[in-house]
């Protein structure tokens, strides 16, 4: 493998990863947010409607 296409992989693949580093942070802390909750927990009925969309 040619040193150029070694250092492009390295910077792509770098790239890459930390850009769905960022999505999967941003995604695990807004989520639960929105929902009021973790996906898998109970839900009160108190949040459920607490809020009017309008």
């Amino acid at each position: 493998m040619h040193i150029e296409l070694r250092n492009f992989l390295a910077q792509f693949f770098g790239v890459v990863g930390a850009t769905l580093t960022f999505v999967i942070l941003v995604s695990f802390a807004s989520i639960p947010m929105n929902l009021a909750g973790h996906p898998g927990e109970a839900r009160s009925y108190d949040t459920l409607v607490n809020f009017h969309l309008s």
